[in-house]
């Protein structure tokens, strides 16, 4: 009791001079803490805007590196356009030396059966080259009329083994690697 009224004169007992009580601190938070001071909070933030200034930064050289892809990629399509046919236009300028030598011969000649022969020799190696690089003539004459094949021109009256089939192509169609690249018009028996 005797402790009680010493407490209530406004004297103090000895344990409590050694722990000062700070009336500005919350249970949960550490003592050196203040309540009104938040540390943590800035530091969240301070994260949050370093981690977006990386992604920002991530996110513009991402756009600028697909940028180059496509001005390189656009660049390598125009070459590409360009030069496409280089290759199928040198192997054909043997056979235009050998047009021009065939028509040199012609003024020199009178002997059609030698222009002819020469004339043949031209067009069959320009066949072939053609042919070495995918070019394949599609055969029309006689087959079933297709309409993702032929273009009809006309239709004649033909018997009945000719209905529905090609009776004449008038300009022939080709395949490049099996691919059509321009249809047959052909005349149709009906």
């Amino acid at each position: 009791m005797k402790q009680t009224e010493e407490h209530m004169n406004g004297q103090n007992d000895p344990q409590d001079l050694q722990e000062p009580v700070n009336i500005n601190t919350d249970e949960n938070t550490p003592g050196d803490q203040h309540l009104n001071e938040p540390v943590t909070e800035e530091s969240e933030l301070e994260a949050l805007k370093t981690k977006l200034e990386e992604k920002n930064d991530q996110y513009l050289r991402l756009a600028a590196e697909f940028d180059n892809f496509k001005r390189r990629t656009a660049k390598e399509r125009v070459e590409l356009i360009q030069t496409a046919g280089k290759d199928v236009i040198v192997s054909l300028l043997e056979v235009l030396d050998d047009a021009a030598r065939a028509e040199g011969q012609m003024d020199k000649t009178e002997d059609l059966g030698q222009i002819r022969e020469g004339i043949r020799l031209v067009f069959q190696k320009l066949r072939s080259t053609l042919q070495a690089r995918g070019l394949k003539p599609m055969e029309a004459k006689g087959t079933e009329f297709n309409a993702d094949l032929h273009e009809a021109i006309t239709e004649i009256p033909a018997g009945e083994e000719q209905a529905g089939k090609v009776v004449d192509e008038v300009t022939k169609g080709y395949y490049l690697n099996e691919k059509i690249i321009r249809f047959a018009k052909v005349v149709v028996g009906k």
